[in-house]
């Protein structure tokens, strides 16, 4: 799977831009501020519904316009597709594959694939537990698309049953009379058979992707390993099955609630958990360097894309201003890995940013302009 063309309207920087798009290597180089990761950015958000930059829609808008629009042409095989989101801040986005308008933006994702290398990775490792849920929920959505309905039946569960929390913390905190928490018992349910298939496709996935992982590391950093991936729950146990894990959240959810009507807050949950990233013997967060934790982001991403690759529909590879951070050793490393890549976007300041091994289309990026070199 490859993008031949990018257009956008109003997006970040531009009014208006197309690009064209070949298999291979494309570079886009030109100095900071540029709108060189916006390119790529758009492409992410395609494979994403987001943006690995900002948590919200409203800085991907120009100033002053409404809306943006992000529109490519993909091909699979013989098969093309044209995909378009239009984003409008506060109010719907909408979307349209071949030009029908009868689609939601949810039935976009699949069509475009995406693993994306970023300074911001570096915040797998070294940051706090959201990045690492955030990493395998857009994981397994990219591995099976109908999870974005899972995840967000969750947020809205979990939404709901917060207010109900909330608000019982606050008569208890004003003397009030007891609320009547029978409902309380319903959302119970529907908290831990919603989060039951979230926290099993988790499992799953960090199964599949640790030998991956490990494999990679030792590829960018031999010798160093090795590295595993342990999943943390919440909700402790030992539970595999969708029932199983079920039972175990409805038995900490009720071992949990006098806590939780204390705090107004749900304490147990997918939400919650976390994933140890471990160098050896030790946790990488807090004793792996800063090279180490380079490695480690790195070997995470280049699973990522071992396990798309394997279970068909290869990704793009989207390399955002990366090299510019690593050593010359690791750069080199990475280069030659991700090289063989059916299509691979790169940003950069300069050229000497783009190893030698990473030939293909050149893009100059400059005020605001996008022109092949």
């Amino acid at each position: 799977m490859h993008v031949t063309h990018l257009s956008l309207a109003d997006f970040r920087s531009y009014a208006r831009v197309e690009v064209q798009l070949d298999p291979g290597v494309t570079a886009f180089v030109g100095p900071n501020g540029q709108g060189k990761t916006n390119l790529v950015e758009a492409v992410g958000y395609l494979a994403t519904l987001g943006s690995h930059r900002v948590a919200s829609d409203a800085p991907l808008v120009r100033m002053g316009a409404d809306r943006a629009v992000i529109r490519a042409q993909v091909k699979q095989g013989e098969r093309q597709q044209l995909v378009e989101l239009e984003l409008n801040p506060g109010k719907a986005n909408r979307a349209r594959i071949n030009r029908s308008s009868q689609v939601k933006p949810r039935d976009v994702l699949g069509i475009v694939r995406t693993v994306l290398f970023a300074p911001e990775d570096l915040a797998l490792v070294k940051g706090d537990p959201g990045e690492r849920r955030r990493f395998l929920d857009e994981l397994i959505t990219a591995r099976s698309p109908r999870m974005a309905g899972v995840r967000s039946d969750y947020e809205r569960v979990l939404k709901q049953r917060n207010t109900l929390l909330k608000s019982a913390a606050l008569a208890r905190r004003h003397g009030g009379r007891s609320m009547d928490l029978s409902t309380l018992d319903v959302w119970d349910q529907h908290l831990a058979r919603v989060g039951a298939e979230l926290l099993a496709q988790r499992l799953d996935l960090v199964a599949a992707i640790q030998p991956l992982a490990d494999k990679a590391y030792e590829q960018l950093a031999p010798g160093g390993g090795p590295v595993a991936l342990e999943y943390k729950p919440s909700a402790p146990g030992e539970a595999h099955t969708r029932e199983d894990l079920y039972e175990q959240l409805m038995g900490a959810l009720a071992e949990a609630r006098k806590q939780e009507i204390e705090r107004g807050v749900t304490l147990v949950g997918p939400h919650r958990d976390d994933v140890l990233l471990k160098l050896g013997q030790l946790p990488a967060k807090g004793y792996a360097s800063h090279g180490e934790s380079w490695s480690y982001a790195l070997a995470l991403r280049l699973a990522s894309y071992d396990l798309l690759r394997a279970e068909g529909n290869e990704p793009v590879l989207v390399l955002d201003d990366v090299f510019a951070e690593l050593d010359a050793r690791r750069r080199e490393r990475l280069a030659e890995l991700v090289a063989p890549g059916e299509q691979v976007l790169v940003t950069a300041a300069v050229d000497d940013d783009v190893p030698d091994v990473l030939t293909g289309m050149r893009y100059s990026v400059s005020d605001g302009t996008v022109e092949r070199v």
